[in-house]
């Protein structure tokens, strides 16, 4: 249903060794070193991970994730403090993506152009969303092959820039699968529900799956839910259902996933997950 981007540094096992100051530190990274992509990484327990100045968790065994966004510059840095005082400064170079244009018309005026009290209703579930999406803990329901929430056509893909009724808005973030009303929506992988909201502005019937080490899946424009929020789901649970709701012209599926504030492609997760050598 969807085509992975072919590119040289997708998907490669990166083995750096380095040393400094009186020890050494060692770092495995693999996954897709591109816009949109998330990368597995593995360190000796007991270090710290920063990358761009932002504290990375990692677990006791020593494994983490780092994800990049749409507009993620060319280069970042990635820092490695062993237990021992050591401490490493990596280069990583992150390819760039061309995005498609998608027009949309026939939407409702105040879906594309919010009057002053939408704006505030807006402003308020944009909040709450960002506090179901800022929960960080030790849970490691990543580290699986993700599978696909729905099955249907893609109607729409990561990255691409919407004009809604002639209008240029944000960049489409998810990837929309379109099936009928009441049709099946599984977890893509474990998790943890954060927010339930039935009648969000634009995304009408939200849910947000926390996988841990704050990455999260969301999935909108739902008909139904069927999980409360603090319920702990297994991959391929029913979760909801395919809706309209919200900023829609016909049924599907808008599945995000975030890491941290960086949006991912959830395209980029579908296969085999890569091994850390």
């Amino acid at each position: 249903m969807y085509t992975k981007i072919n590119v040289s540094i997708s998907s490669v096992i990166l083995l750096l060794f380095a040393a400094a100051f009186a020890g050494s530190v060692q770092i495995s990274l693999t996954g897709d070193f591109i816009q949109g992509g998330l990368v597995y990484g593995n360190v000796a327990p007991g270090s710290k991970v920063i990358i761009n100045n932002h504290g990375v968790r990692v677990s006791t065994t020593g494994e983490f994730i780092i994800g990049f966004g749409r507009n993620y510059p060319a280069e970042t840095i990635l820092t490695v403090q062993s237990s021992d005082g050591s401490e490493y400064f990596h280069k990583i170079n992150i390819a760039a993506r061309e995005y498609s244009i998608q027009r949309i018309d026939g939407l409702p005026d105040k879906k594309v152009t919010p009057g002053p009290e939408a704006l505030l209703i807006i402003q308020k579930e944009s909040k709450e969303i960002a506090r179901a999406r800022s929960i960080n803990d030790d849970r490691m329901d990543f580290d699986t092959n993700f599978i696909w929430p729905a099955k249907g056509p893609i109607s729409g893909v990561y990255g691409s820039q919407r004009i809604l009724n002639g209008q240029a808005r944000r960049p489409h973030y998810g990837i929309d699968i379109a099936a009928p009303i009441g049709t099946s929506v599984i977890a893509p992988a474990a998790g943890v529900v954060t927010y339930v909201n039935n009648d969000m502005y634009f995304s009408g019937g939200t849910l947000v799956l926390d996988h841990g080490h704050n990455l999260t899946s969301s999935f909108l424009h739902l008909h139904k839910t069927f999980v409360e929020v603090g319920d702990r789901v297994e991959q391929g649970q029913e979760i909801a259902q395919i809706g309209a709701t919200g900023r829609v012209t016909g049924p599907h599926l808008d599945w995000r996933m975030n890491w941290h504030q960086q949006r991912l492609d959830p395209g980029l997760l579908m296969g085999e997950k890569p091994k850390i050598k």
